[in-house]
C-alpha cells in the first residue's frame, strides 16, 4: 500500500482545501485533535468538529456534529480530517463520498487501505498516515 505522497499534490490538497470536517475532534486542549484542530483554523481554515460524544457543543468557537451527514446541506467540506482509528474509517469513508468531499485525510497511524481504495474510486484524494499540522510548515505554506 502506497504512503508516499508527492510534496506537490499535498500543496494542493492543503491550498485548495478551505472547510475541513474533522471526525473525532476533541474539546480536550490536551488531546491532539483539539490542537491540530486549533493550529487549522489559525491558518485560515474553518474546522468543523464531528463527535457523537460532544455533539450540539461547541469547541473552539464552532457548533460540534454527531456525524458528517448532520453537517447541514449549505456547507461546503473540502476536506474530511480522521481522528478515530483506522477500523472506522470505512464508515467515514461512505459518509464522505455522500458528502461530497474532495479529500479523505487519515491521521498518523490511521490507514485503512480497501476505504482509500474506494474513496479514490470516486474520485477523492486520500492522504493516510499524515498529519496538516506537520506537512503545511514542512511545504512552506505557513506564511500562504
Amino acid at each position: 500500500m502506497h504512503l508516499q505522497y508527492d510534496d506537490d499534490d499535498l500543496r494542493e490538497v492543503l491550498t485548495s482545501t478551505r472547510t475541513i470536517a474533522m471526525v473525532g475532534a476533541s474539546p480536550d486542549p490536551q488531546r491532539d485533535s483539539h490542537r491540530v484542530m486549533a493550529y487549522l483554523q489559525a491558518r485560515g481554515y474553518r474546522v468543523i468538529p464531528v463527535n457523537p460524544g460532544c455533539a450540539g457543543d461547541e469547541v473552539l468557537g464552532e457548533r460540534v456534529f454527531a456525524s458528517l451527514e448532520d453537517i447541514p446541506a449549505s456547507v461546503s467540506v473540502d476536506m474530511v480530517d480522521v481522528f478515530r482509528r483506522s477500523e472506522a474509517v470505512p464508515e467515514i469513508c461512505e459518509s464522505a463520498i455522500r458528502l461530497g468531499a474532495k479529500t479523505l485525510w487519515l491521521q498518523l497511524g490511521v490507514v485503512h487501505g480497501p476505504a482509500a481504495r474506494r474513496a479514490r474510486e470516486y474520485g477523492l484524494n486520500v492522504v493516510m498516515d499524515r498529519c496538516p499540522k506537520i506537512d503545511i510548515p514542512r511545504l512552506g505554506l505557513e506564511e500562504a
